[in-house]
């Protein structure tokens, strides 16, 4: 019995020996090379360029009837007097859908680049903010507006920055493409009619930047430094409608169970039991890279997922948030209807979740599961909306290279690491032609200030959006 005992001691020793182990040689990589040249434009300029896109109305709305096309042209017709030396040197092509296509003709033809953005803005509820939303002002070095964020600041970016290069007689090696769209909000087709024309010219981008990661802080478990994150795929999209039928009747006398209960029944259900904890290429590449500069703790249980795998899985299912959101398909449940009076029984009831699909999933998949969850043939399911995960896109490849030094290069500092993003872009629509499609909105935000997107009070720092402009000159330099 005793050396049993032993053994089992000396398993344990080896088994912590291994642990320990592959914990201290989870050493950070090495750093991004930083160009060190400091990069000079007209910085007032650039604000004044940025507000002018603000004060432009372009709220898109899904009923065309409810937009303001007026507003959309007035930004259209101001582009020439604030980027006139784009309009100079690159061809312009107006398409179908609000889609706005530039190239700048490099000296090269068959790697070009294409830098994207949307200038559409969702509503506002103007009484709201502190300051008004199309007003462009800049008070005590903020600039406000509807868009500040997303995507004025780097549609401007992508622009300003090629119009000073142009100032400055560059050439570029290989073709650039600026590409946008007025209808991303209200995932319009505007990126599919560029999308199309690549297409139908045989044109493969060798490298796509689009809105997505920024550069954030405590945003990774262990992590105090600034993080660049850079997003390689993106999250699929399924609105999914849950229907109950009824005979409807009067509330004085309910059955045990009426349809808005036994649907509340169904969301509670399937929050319970979350979709699978799936540990995907763009999450391992994040944990391989942040993780190594994460406390001893982090640095332990990345070091050996083999083994804390279920502990990780039992964090990110119990706490929510951005890292759940990065490991598993989420199922926000976000809308309810019944009866129209509170005195009836509803003849149907429904309610609507909006799920975001991790790379492994797909919508076929993601309602299979849902079906097993539910067991209930009375409730019905219905795809309102639905698309599956992007490609994932390479990383040990020059073109992940030249966003990543231009990032750690704007950035100094910075920890440049690849992640899932799992909101949805007009990206998504590029990879059928392209494996170099990435996602990096050229931005330095707080947690205060990503909480404007979409809300009240969007602004933006004007550091934030000098850094915008300088992102984009190390970029188009290296294309």
């Amino acid at each position: 019995m005793e050396y049993v005992l032993y053994a089992i001691l000396g398993l344990l020793v080896a088994f912590i020996a291994v642990i320990l182990v592959r914990t201290l040689r989870f050493k950070p990589k090495a750093d991004i090379p930083v160009q060190e040249d400091e990069v000079a434009f007209d910085k007032e300029a650039a604000v004044r360029c940025l507000s002018e896109l603000i004060k432009c109305r372009t709220i898109s709305n899904e009923n065309h009837a409810l937009e303001d096309d007026v507003e959309f042209e007035k930004l259209i017709e101001k582009l020439p007097s604030l980027y006139p030396h784009v309009f100079e040197k690159c061809t312009f092509t107006r398409m179908e859908d609000r889609a706005l296509l530039f190239r700048l003709e490099g000296k090269k033809h068959d790697e070009p680049t294409v830098l994207m953005a949307h200038y559409d803005v969702v509503a506002v509820d103007e009484e709201k903010w502190e300051n008004p939303p199309f007003s462009g002002e800049v008070i005590d070095g903020v600039l406000w507006g509807r868009g500040a964020l997303d995507t004025k600041v780097t549609f401007n970016g992508a622009l300003f920055s090629v119009n000073h290069l142009i100032s400055e007689g560059f050439v570029p090696e290989n073709d650039i493409y600026l590409a946008f769209s007025g209808g991303e909000e209200i995932n319009g087709p505007g990126a599919v009619r560029i999308v199309e024309y690549f297409e139908k010219n045989g044109i493969t981008p060798a490298l796509v930047v689009d809105e997505g990661g920024a550069v954030v802080t405590e945003i990774f478990p262990g992590v105090k430094q600034p993080c660049g994150l850079i997003g390689i795929a993106e999250k699929g999209l399924l609105n999914m409608a849950y229907h109950m039928d009824s005979a409807g009747g009067h509330a004085s006398a309910p059955k045990p169970h009426t349809p808005v209960g036994m649907l509340s029944q169904v969301a509670c259900d399937v929050e319970n039991h979350p979709f699978r904890f799936q540990i995907t290429k763009p999450a391992a590449e994040m944990f391989d890279t942040l993780g190594r500069r994460s406390t001893f703790v982090f640095r332990m249980i990345f070091a050996n997922l083999w083994l804390f795998k279920p502990v990780l899985d039992m964090l990110t299912r119990k706490t929510g948030g951005e890292l759940n959101a990065i490991m598993r398909t989420t199922v926000a449940f976000t809308q309810m209807s019944g009866s129209k009076q509170p005195n009836v029984i509803p003849p149907t009831a429904s309610m609507v979740s909006n799920i975001r699909l991790n790379p492994l999933d797909t919508v076929e998949s993601a309602e299979a599961y849902l079906k097993k969850i539910i067991k209930n043939d009375d409730v019905k399911l219905e795809i309102l909306t639905g698309y599956n995960p992007s490609p994932i896109s390479e990383t040990d490849c020059p073109a992940y290279n030249k966003v990543a030094e231009a990032v750690a290069s704007t950035w100094r500092g910075c920890l440049v690491s690849p992640y899932l993003m799992v909101q949805c872009s007009d990206s998504r629509h590029y990879g059928k032609i392209s494996n170099h499609v990435y996602r990096f909105s050229a931005m330095d935000l707080t947690k205060e200030e990503r909480a404007t997107i979409h809300g009240n009070n969007e602004r933006i720092r004007l550091e934030t959006l000098y850094r915008s402009v300088e992102f984009y000159i190390r970029l188009v330099k290296q294309c």
